[in-house]
């Protein structure tokens, strides 16, 4: 295996984004069936179009600059 799939669910509350890791799979098929067994859950069932899957390779750095701590 060298990709995996990462669920995620956001949606807005407030004005600020409510962000969720559900989880991480093998295949998007996997994730797929996790959306479909969440859905109609409390929550969820409000805010289907947040649910998104991202695929990743492994071994890969994603975030190679550095950042700015505001505050």
């Amino acid at each position: 295996m060298d990709t995996v799939y990462i669920l995620w669910h956001v949606h807005s509350v407030d004005g600020t984004e409510d962000e969720k890791l559900i989880g991480v799979y093998r295949s998007e098929e996997d994730a797929g069936a996790v959306v479909l067994k969440l859905k109609d859950k409390a929550g969820f069932r409000e805010t289907q179009d947040g649910f998104s899957i991202d695929r990743y390779p492994l071994n890969r750095t994603f975030w190679e600059e550095g950042f700015v701590i505001r505050g």
